[in-house]
């Protein structure tokens, strides 16, 4: 029985997939260049897909896939229900609230915001009981504040280069992500001896990183 791992294309999945090849779970296929979707290890019997990373979740969700890797804040801005197992400390990046050079709130008028992140940003204004309107973006939402769109933005930052060149900085950090280790809910009861043997291994790698991190 094969177990199957939706891996996330690009940056994330790379990363990802060197772990656990670390980890014992390579295909040689999946190193070579292919265009191919879908590569298997028959002899250790895993099955990786290789899929857009904000549909990870979707093909855990579904069953199609066993063991998914994934973005917190994808998994979370997506509200899909699947079995968050893993903490895998990469991938890592913090969401803020930024605006124009500045900027401070008037209590008074509604908070607009603008974000790809409707959810997560909507949350987060719930808990201070903050009114707000939301302004849905996909990207290049630092233009947003700078031409009246929006008096705020809610977005990723790394390294905050690209809001310092636009003039915008940080008002509020207030989430971290990192890449997680999701798994389908009836698949673990199924194939918990399977994914528990890949976890404890997957652990262990993510406690060498981490040692090699402190030293």
């Amino acid at each position: 029985m094969f177990l199957n791992i939706a891996l996330p294309k690009g940056r994330l999945g790379n990363t990802a997939y060197q772990m656990l090849k670390k980890a014992g779970y390579s295909c040689a296929e999946l190193e070579g260049d292919s265009r191919k979707l879908v590569f298997e290890n028959e002899q250790t019997k895993i099955r990786f897909f290789l899929v857009k990373s904000s549909d990870v979740q979707v093909y855990v969700y579904h069953g199609v896939a066993d063991i998914g890797i994934v973005g917190k804040d994808v998994l979370d801005e997506s509200g899909i229900k699947v079995l968050e197992m893993l903490d895998l400390k990469f991938g890592i990046c913090s969401f803020a609230v930024a605006g124009k050079a500045g900027f401070t709130y008037d209590t008074r008028h509604i908070l607009k915001v603008a974000t790809k992140y409707t959810k997560i940003a909507a949350e987060h204004y719930s808990k201070k009981n903050q009114e707000i309107e939301l302004v849905k973006l996909n990207g290049s939402v630092e233009l947003a504040p700078l031409i009246g769109l929006s008096d705020v933005i809610v977005d990723i930052v790394e390294t905050g280069t690209t809001l310092r060149e636009n003039n915008l900085e940080v008002i509020e950090y207030f989430y971290n992500s990192s890449a997680r280790l999701i798994v389908n809910e009836a698949g673990y009861r199924f194939k918990q001896a399977a994914i528990d043997k890949l976890l404890k291994k997957l652990e262990f790698e993510v406690e060498q990183v981490r040692g090699k991190k402190d030293d």
